[in-house]
Parts: structure tokens; C-alpha cells; sequence
């Protein structure tokens, strides 16, 4: 399939290798024109602006990091109106329900299809071909991006025919994501001030509690403080954080938990730790219990 892609950072650059990895012809533009480079040698085709990407196939990619960017691409760089009528947008960022809303009436009055299909995983799980995606949209819009889907996630997750549960999926994994690392923090934090091994701790849940992917990714983390290697970084698990409180207050749906892990990672914001990975949260935890 023929496609343009917009946004090629660390998860975006991921999407494009898969992509191409599976023989789509992909149109990618970035601002920052040395983040393309690495693609263009991989056999993508690269576009000079927005719109030129937007024309560049049938499907038009978008992998941006938060509402402000999507909004500036959709409405004021000219996306919305360089998409041929009949065109497909996929929002591949994790994104707030009010602007997927907003640019979901927005596509249908042009004549085009929105698909909200979000990665779960991290940018080195998409390389692996092992993350999954979630997505929702209109149903013949979906089946043709079916084979796009395939080649970014070992599995898809479909929400139905409106972008919005999709958005909610992906909002609420990573309410529940940012929890548990709020959770293994503390955990960590209590069993250090008894003279427990952070590594011993780290087995107990790893290979005993919770024998899954993401309690060894990230507990993995924690255990080295190897923050600076980072899958997110702190600044977007906030985003995503205010997302889900944001979801929550719309439909009435009270997350109590969401607070703490919001307030964590503002703390490690103050701490300038905002560009680290978001598991730097159990840092947070540390210095709040007096161990760093």
C-alpha cells in the first residue's frame, strides 16, 4: 500500500521499518529533516511538508507526541485540507478523546475517514514486531488498513467503528501501566528500607506475583536505574496521566489512583528528570522515602 507517515521520531521511525519491512511504499516527512535520513537509506521516499505527505497515497499516518502537534498538522499545516476526499487518516498517537472528537467531525465534513490505531508497546518492541495496536474507525476504512496493522503489531485490538474507543483503550492501558509503576516503586522503596535486595524484590514479582512482559520491563529498569535508556519519557507518561484523569472527569469516572501517579512524575519533572524514561517515577519514590 501506498502511504504518507508524519512524525518519525523514536516510535514513529519504528512504524516506518515495519512498514517498509513489509514492502509499503511510504512517504515520510519530519520538521527536523536528519531524523528521516536513516528511512530514506531503508527505501522510504522522503516529502517535503505536510501536505505533500497528506497526497503522498490512499492513507495518511500521523505519530505525534501530543494534542498541541496533531492539532497544528491536522489544521494549520495543512493536512486536513491536502487529504484527497475519501482519504484515511490513522492517528497512531496516544491522544486526548476531546481532540480525536474535534478531529473526527472535522475529517467527516471533508469527506474523509478517521482511524484512531495507537501502538501498545515500546519503539524497541515495534522493531521486534511484537506490540500491538489499537484501533477503531469506520469499517471499510479498517479493513484497508488492515494490512498496515498486521505489519506493526504481532495483534490488533479493535474497538468498533468510532476513533474515540480506541483512544480510550490506549488512555486506560496506560492508566493502568502508570499505576503499576507507581505501585513497584513503592514496593521497591518499602522492601529497601527493610534491607531487601532490589534485585530479590524484582524476582518476587517478575517470577512469583506477576510473571509478565511489563513488571519485568520496567521492573528491570528500576532495579539498574537505567533511566536515561528511555521508551517514554516522563514528560509523555504525564501527558498520557492528565489523558486519563481528563477521560475519567468526562465520563464520570473517578481514578484515584491516577492522582498519585500524576503527582509522581510532576516530582520528577521538578527534579529535572522530565526527559528520562517514565519508570523514573520509582526514583521519585525513593527520594520521597529518603533513599536517593
Amino acid at each position: 500500500m501506498k502511504l504518507g507517515f508524519i512524525g518519525t521520531g523514536r516510535m514513529g521511525g519504528a512504524m516506518v521499518g515495519r512498514l517498509l519491512a513489509a514492502k509499503h511504499d511510504v512517504g515520510v516527512y519530519n520538521r527536523t529533516a536528519e531524523k528521516v535520513k536513516p528511512l530514506a537509506d531503508a527505501g522510504a521516499k522522503i516529502v517535503g511538508s505536510i501536505a505533500d505527505a497528506a497526497r503522498y497515497g490512499e492513507v495518511i499516518y500521523t505519530m505525534l507526541a501530543d494534542d498541541t502537534a496533531l492539532e497544528d498538522v491536522v489544521f494549520r499545516q495543512g493536512l486536513l485540507d491536502a487529504l484527497p476526499k475519501g482519504g484515511i487518516h490513522v492517528c497512531a498517537g496516544t491522544h486526548g478523546i476531546p481532540v480525536i472528537r474535534k478531529i473526527k467531525e472535522v475529517h467527516a465534513a471533508k469527506g474523509h475517514a478517521l482511524i484512531a490505531a495507537p501502538m501498545m508497546g515500546r519503539p524497541e518492541l515495534v522493531v521486534a514486531g511484537t506490540a500491538g495496536v489499537f484501533a477503531s474507525g469506520p469499517a471499510a476504512a479498517m479493513a484497508k488498513c488492515k494490512p498496515l496493522f498486521d505489519a506493526l503489531g504481532r495483534k490488533t485490538f479493535e474497538g468498533g467503528t468510532d476513533p474515540e474507543a480506541a483512544t480510550a483503550m490506549k488512555i486506560a492501558n496506560n492508566f493502568v501501566l502508570g499505576c503499576a509503576m507507581e505501585a513497584m516503586g513503592e514496593g521497591f522503596a518499602l522492601t529497601r528500607k527493610y534491607g531487601v535486595d532490589t534485585s530479590v524484590f524484582y524476582d518476587v514479582m517478575t517470577d512469583g506475583l506477576f510473571n509478565c512482559s511489563a513488571y519485568k520491563v520496567y521492573g528491570k529498569i528500576m532495579v539498574d536505574e537505567s533511566y536515561a535508556k528511555v521508551g517514554q519519557m516522563a514528560t509523555l507518561g504525564l501527558k498520557d496521566a492528565n489523558l486519563a484523569l481528563e477521560a475519567g472527569f468526562l465520563a464520570a469516572v473517578p481514578l484515584p489512583s491516577g492522582n498519585v501517579w500524576r503527582d509522581r512524575l510532576v516530582g520528577a519533572v521538578a527534579h529535572g528528570d522530565g526527559n528520562k524514561d517514565w519508570a523514573v517515577m520509582a526514583l521519585e519514590q525513593a527520594r520521597a522515602s529518603g533513599l536517593a
